[in-house]
């Protein structure tokens, strides 16, 4: 590499190589992927591999995440538990949604949070005091403290995915980013696929409070890595890439917020999630009393269905990566594989309306495992189509949309399935939701309306 590029260059024989200075370094720890292999020096390797260790990292903590809001599904899917609790089917929807009250609304300040301080402070407080009340949960005696207890784990971790989309954004380029969201985005459907049996056989074998109390506890030991590991360097990340600008610009909430394709991709996230969380929060109920599965057989299935989802998100993300590097628009790319996802995702309903459940349980896993197609994309298309410096704030928009449904799809089901007596209803009301998520993303999520940056 050239002095001028700024990497650590080979120095005279006998002395010490030149220190990169760190405005440099983080730059090249940005960049470097993009050179030729013959020409990386190994501490160039270290940096581009140290880059991946972190997106494993993250991915981890989201695992840990979904696992920690994931788990009262299982219990509500336990007798002894409902009959304790006296839960009528209103309470369980409420009980599923409670977590996303706050949650939901706390995601664009999140993204100020992060914007503002940086990845690593927030999310290591936060990480520590979701775990803790995700243990506390163990300890509920009444339906008043289950519910404070879901809000508060909603709290804790509000801020995860606006940082961790926010460290991807400035250390990832376009040509590699949608397999570095794919994976962290990943740990969004492993979370929810190993909940399931795990808890299930907690409950099993040591009761419901053990259990919270297990998974709550137990994953505290994510903070060593973390904190060995992460560096607190996005903001000068940041600083690096608007100095590198000729002519430094940005983008004003007010633009981003009247343009089509923030209203296309609020409303698109939000059916992708619809779908995603009444898996979460009734899917296992729905194999246990709909479809009669035991308990355990309920987890194996939740387990495939998410896992699939998980793999499809990685592969879909790699292989738009590998089309986009090759010369593809990158906001055709990306939305062709977000609208291919939900048009496959839009199949459960013939598994739900079928008597076999054989068929049942097939849909159950094809339909979410092809939403994977749009996993990685429709979060990579965003990051595509609105650049700059407010990418926390960005992202906590998004990811408000992405909550709402948490809110939503629990209460209407439940709502859906006290009114009629049936699941056929909610299996109905998912297929209309996402194929309203596909239209917003033909008409509205277009690169001619994309938000214009204005110059500082």
């Amino acid at each position: 590499m050239c002095r001028g590029a700024g990497v650590e260059h080979a120095s005279p024989r006998g002395r010490a190589p030149a220190a990169i200075p760190a405005p440099v370094a983080i730059y090249v720890e940005q960049t470097v992927s993009t050179s030729a292999p013959s020409r990386i020096s190994k501490p160039e390797r270290s940096i581009v591999s140290r880059r991946w260790v972190i997106i494993v990292l993250l991915t981890l903590g989201t695992v840990i995440a979904y696992v920690d809001r994931s788990n009262l599904s299982v219990a509500l899917a336990v007798p002894d538990f409902k009959q304790l609790f006296h839960l009528t089917d209103h309470q369980r929807g409420a009980l599923n949604s409670a977590f996303f009250w706050a949650y939901a609304f706390l995601q664009i300040p999140a993204g100020w949070l992060v914007d503002r301080y940086g990845v690593k402070l927030p999310y290591t407080i936060a990480f520590v005091v979701w775990s803790l009340i995700s243990a506390a949960t163990g300890m509920a005696g009444s339906v008043p403290q289950l519910l404070a207890l879901r809000v508060m784990l909603g709290v804790g971790q509000s801020v995860a995915i606006p940082a961790s989309m926010r460290w991807i954004r400035f250390h990832f380029a376009e040509k590699e980013r949608g397999l570095a969201v794919g994976l962290y985005m990943s740990g969004t459907k492993i979370g929810p696929a190993i909940a399931a049996p795990v808890a299930a056989w907690l409950i099993a074998a040591y009761g419901w409070r053990a259990m919270f109390v297990v998974l709550g506890l137990g994953c505290l030991v994510w903070l060593v890595p973390w904190l060995l590991l992460i560096r607190d360097n996005d903001r000068q990340v940041e600083q690096t890439e608007a100095t590198r600008s000729a002519a430094p610009a940005r983008v004003p909430f007010r633009r981003v917020m009247a343009s089509p394709v923030i209203w296309g991709t609020v409303i698109g996230t939000f059916c992708y999630m619809y779908f995603v969380y009444f898996c979460m929060t009734w899917m296992p109920a729905y194999l246990v009393e709909r479809r009669h599965l035991s308990l355990t057989s309920m987890g194996l299935y939740t387990f495939f269905s998410f896992s699939g989802m998980a793999a499809m998100a990685v592969l879909a993300g790699w292989v738009a990566d590998r089309i986009i590097a090759r010369g593809g628009n990158a906001v055709r790319v990306r939305k062709a594989f977000t609208v291919a996802g939900f048009l496959m995702a839009s199949t459960e309903v013939i598994g739900g309306l079928s008597d076999s459940v054989g068929v049942a349980l097939f849909f159950a896993v094809f339909s979410l495992t092809g939403l994977g197609l749009a996993t990685a994309n429709y979060w990579a298309l965003t990051q595509t189509l609105i650049p700059g410096g407010a990418i926390g704030r960005i992202v906590g928009i998004q990811n408000c949309a992405a909550n709402l449904p948490g809110i939503v799809a629990p209460v209407v089901t439940g709502w859906l399935k006290e009114t009629t007596g049936s699941y056929d209803a909610p299996m109905q009301a998912i297929w209309f939701v996402l194929v309203f998520g596909v239209v917003a993303y033909l008409y509205l999520v277009r690169e001619k309306y994309a938000p214009k940056e204005a110059p500082l």
